[in-house]
């Protein structure tokens, strides 16, 4: 797992032939053919896919330390969002605001046009925290409790909600399994997420305070959770009206302070590397097996 991290740090996602393009390729391609309109429907669709992605994780933890490696750098993808979020702020810096919306949409779903430097700022650092739970967070502690299969069932899981765990007319039923898969999947290393955060900022009395007042109000479970807990962290508020391709939704405030402008968004990149780094030494540390004395070899009397 320690290796699978380094090489995320080191390279971030590949941009050709990632194994979570292909695994999104594949499902893509089965849901021309599987799709009906109803939630067992979509149940069956989830269940083979996560199956199938803890069954590649079985075969790849046999291959050893060698295939958890691999493993691991397939599932997370901290690296890549962070760079993602210097490069819009980068943008915003010099003043182009067109190359800024160009490049928001390797974070969101959401429509930039529209969108001025806080929208896009806003909507970069809701991704950015969302993320680094989903993206680094999660799959790690999936990785720390089950090996490599967990890291890829967990991975497929989270990939299967981005494709179809909308709430949209085709998706609402289809995905639905998707989605309560996802939020299971994600309720305790969005928390973990939330406390790292809070601590590593040297704002946790902020961060709990926007969790406990604000992470409810969240159509998310756990997305509200980690936005909240960034927003107290940067002292900078998050929400309001958001729109996606199946349409507008007007989302609740989230912490105290002003929309965050390119400087905070560089803040919430900081914050979340610091994070990624921290979960990534608690999941070695929590797989770590100390012998006990029980075990240690006993003197055979002759």
């Amino acid at each position: 797992m320690t290796a699978g991290m380094a090489a995320d740090l080191a390279f971030g996602d590949p941009r050709r032939g990632h194994p979570v393009a292909v695994f999104g390729s594949a499902v893509a391609a089965s849901e021309n053919r599987l799709y009906r309109d109803s939630r067992a429907a979509g149940t069956g669709f989830t269940a083979l896919w996560v199956s199938a992605a803890v069954l590649a994780g079985g075969l790849a933890g046999r291959a050893g330390p060698v295939g958890t490696a691999v493993a691991t750098f397939s599932a997370v993808g901290g690296t890549t969002l962070c760079r993602v979020g210097d490069r819009i702020a980068d943008a915003l810096d010099d003043g182009d605001l067109d190359g800024a919306r160009a490049t928001l949409p390797s974070l969101v779903g959401r429509d930039p046009s529209s969108l001025d430097e806080a929208g896009i700022c806003r909507a970069a650092v809701e991704s950015i925290a969302e993320n680094t739970s989903d993206a680094t967070v999660a799959p790690l502690f999936w990785g720390a409790l089950a090996g490599a299969p967990g890291l890829l069932g967990y991975r497929a899981v989270n990939t299967l909600d981005a494709m179809i765990g909308y709430r949209s007319s085709r998706y609402a039923r289809f995905g639905w399994a998707a989605a309560r898969t996802d939020d299971a999947a994600n309720l305790v290393p969005a928390r973990v997420t939330a406390l790292l955060a809070g601590l590593l900022s040297g704002h946790p009395i902020r961060a709990v305070r926007a969790v406990r007042r604000d992470g409810g109000k969240h159509p998310s479970p756990n997305a509200g959770v980690v936005e909240a807990a960034f927003a107290g962290a940067l002292g900078i508020s998050l929400g309001g009206r958001t729109v996606y391709p199946h349409g507008v939704e007007d989302r609740p405030v989230l912490g105290d302070g002003p929309a965050p402008r390119a400087a905070e968004l560089r803040a919430a990149v900081r914050l979340s590397r610091r994070v990624q780094i921290a979960s990534g030494l608690l999941a070695v540390l929590a797989v770590v097996r100390v012998p006990s004395p029980r075990a240690e070899s006993v003197p055979v009397r002759s």
